[in-house]
This record gives C-alpha cells, sequence and structure tokens, in this order.
C-alpha cells in the first residue's frame, strides 16, 4: 500500500514535488493571476455547493507549467472532497480505469493529467462514467458474453492537456467546463517569486526578484525552478541574498537571457534562421537539427516564441520573424536582400 492512498501515480513525492507542494496555493483566492478563470471556477464552485452536487466535469488546458495540476488541487480543497491524482499514459488497460473508478466516492475529484494520451479504449469505459456515472463490465467470452452496469458515485473528472487538439471530440464534449490558461504578466511573476521566497525563506531584494520574474517566461514552474538556482548561487558565490546583479550573474550562467529564452530556444531560432534561410521549415525537420522530439518543440519550446512573436506558424511551416533576428543581433534580410547564412 502506498504511504498517501490518494497519489495513485508517483506514491512517494521527491524533494522536487514537496518543494512544489509547499509554495502551491490551497484556495482559489490564493491563486496568484489567470483572473477570468478563477472568477469563472468561482462561480462553478458556488453553484455546486449550493446545489448539493458535485462539481461539474472540468478541462484545463494550456503550455505546461502555467498551473493546471495546482488547480485541480484548489478544486478539492474548496469542495472539500478527497483527489485521486492519475495520467493518460499511467491507465493501459480498461481494467486499470476500472479499479480506480470503483474506488471513487461520492464527491471526489478524478485528475487525470495528459489526457489527451487516453487510449481509445480507455476513453469507451471513461464516456458512461463520466455520463451516467456507470461503469460497464462485460464477462465472459463469445456467446455467452453479458455485459454488466456497475453503479458508481457522483464524481468529478478534471483533465489537463497541453494538447487540446489531440483530446478526442466526444471526450471533449462530456466536459462542463472548459478553460485556457494564458502566460502570466510580470506583476503576477513578482508576486509569485516574492512569495516563494519568503515563504522558504530566501533573502531576496526587489530587484532580485524583478530580474527572475522578468526571465521567467511567464510561467511560475520555470520562476520557481530559477528562484532555487539563483538561491544556490547567492548561496555559494555571494552573502545569500540574493540581489538584482545577483540574479543576473546567476541566470546569465545558466544562459537565461533577459527574455527568459535558454540555449534549446535559442537553437531553434538559430537553426531555423541560418540553416533553413528563416523557413518556412517543418516541425520535424526543425527537431531533427536540434536533436529534440518533435513533441518537446511543439509543447515547451514552441508556445513562448509565438508568445514572443519570434515564429509565425504557415501552412509550410514555421518561420522566424524580424524579433528573432534582432534578439539574435542578426541582420533581417529585406526585400531583395539576401538572408544571412
Amino acid at each position: 500500500m502506498p504511504d498517501n492512498p490518494q497519489r495513485i501515480v508517483n506514491p512517494q513525492p521527491q524533494i522536487e514535488d514537496r518543494f512544489d507542494q509547499a509554495l502551491r496555493p490551497q484556495r482559489l483566492d490564493d491563486l496568484i493571476g489567470q483572473a477570468r478563470v478563477k472568477e469563472n471556477l468561482a462561480i462553478l464552485i458556488a453553484a455546486a455547493q449550493q446545489r448539493g452536487e458535485p462539481l461539474d466535469h472540468v478541462l484545463f488546458y494550456g503550455p505546461p507549467g502555467l498551473g493546471k495540476t495546482t488547480l485541480a488541487h484548489i478544486l478539492a480543497n474548496e469542495m472539500q472532497v478527497n483527489i485521486k491524482i492519475t495520467s493518460g499514459p499511467a491507465i493501459e488497460r480498461p481494467g486499470d480505469l476500472a479499479a480506480i473508478l470503483t474506488n471513487l466516492r461520492q464527491g471526489d475529484i478524478l485528475f487525470i493529467d495528459e489526457v489527451h494520451r487516453l487510449g481509445r479504449v480507455i476513453e469507451e469505459v471513461l464516456y458512461p462514467a463520466m455520463e451516467d456515472f456507470a461503469l460497464d463490465i462485460v464477462i465472459g467470452k463469445g456467446p455467452s458474453a453479458r455485459s454488466i452496469r456497475l453503479k458508481l458515485p457522483h464524481f468529478s473528472v478534471i483533465g489537463a492537456t497541453t494538447r487540446l487538439a489531440l483530446v478526442t471530440a466526444p471526450l471533449r464534449a462530456r466536459f462542463g467546463a472548459v478553460f485556457r490558461l494564458d502566460y502570466y504578466d510580470l506583476d503576477a511573476m513578482n508576486t509569485i517569486v516574492e512569495r516563494a521566497a519568503r515563504v522558504l525563506g530566501i533573502g531576496a531584494e526587489a530587484g532580485g526578484v524583478d530580474e527572475i520574474a522578468q526571465r521567467g517566461r511567464g510561467t511560475p514552474r520555470v520562476a520557481l525552478r530559477l528562484l532555487r538556482r539563483v538561491r544556490d548561487f547567492a548561496e555559494v558565490r555571494a552573502s545569500g541574498v540574493i540581489t538584482r546583479e545577483v540574479a543576473r550573474q546567476a541566470l546569465d550562467l545558466l544562459d537565461v537571457d533577459p527574455l527568459g529564452l535558454d540555449e534549446i530556444d535559442r537553437r531553434v531560432l538559430r537553426t531555423v534562421i541560418e540553416n533553413y534561410h528563416g523557413g518556412p521549415v517543418g516541425l520535424s525537420t526543425i527537431a531533427a537539427s536540434v536533436s529534440e522530439e518533435p513533441d518537446t518543440i511543439m509543447d515547451v519550446i514552441e508556445p513562448y516564441l509565438l508568445q514572443l512573436g519570434f515564429l509565425e506558424r504557415t501552412s509550410q511551416g514555421r518561420q522566424a520573424t524580424q524579433k528573432a533576428y534582432e534578439h539574435l543581433g542578426l541582420v533581417y534580410p529585406g526585400d531583395g536582400q539576401q538572408r544571412l547564412l
């Protein structure tokens, strides 16, 4: 038996998990940023509580690191119910899902990370569970096989995905609320980093906090990871206090530039510009050129470059913009000029 029965996947959290857990807000009012999503969730929670019903099924989507898992825990806390955690790749057989569903209690939340990676056979079992709160089980084989329908307690499914387009239409239609999480603005990032430093007892001046926030890519997970590394640098190379200069030196050493781009981000941009004349070039070609998986490029690297306006998606592929050339210190080819090689 795992130490924590609510944790289905990875039952023994690592140090990074405990770090994140300590910083994770527990209530909706404590969540920083995502104002429109918060307002809609507050209405959803209040309506469910007034009717004495479980929360409706909710789907969160957006780039990784923006708080989808955190919001699932917040919803469980607000509804005062248990949360069971799993992921799409972890559910390999219908029996795996059946075991999870039959252990749920009234009002419980089932959080499925990477819900777009559920197998089609698994989805067929999940459909009646989400819609009718029933589990169809086939007993026997051949002509003597018969189907039994087991009633399940009313529960809520919260799905999280970075690839909404890969969530099948029938599954997407069974979620009563679908919310997109966007990148955080600088004010929210400053507040998140400042709060994390305070909770962890890290000495950080306002300038140091601002430097980390600016290079955090609008993503709390990235900013908190940078905070940990800057803390290490401050303890070893400085007085232990994170000033703007200390943060700048630490982040420069990590190859994180003032816009938050790291070495792989710049390598992708340089590949498009220098190897393929600025594009357009296909995603698979870029991935092969930088020795990364196409999914990594699409889910982790590309969204922020698109947000900054450094890349454009065209029907022929990805294309670098003038902003990308300028950021890398390269000459943007104008009309009649040959692209820089």
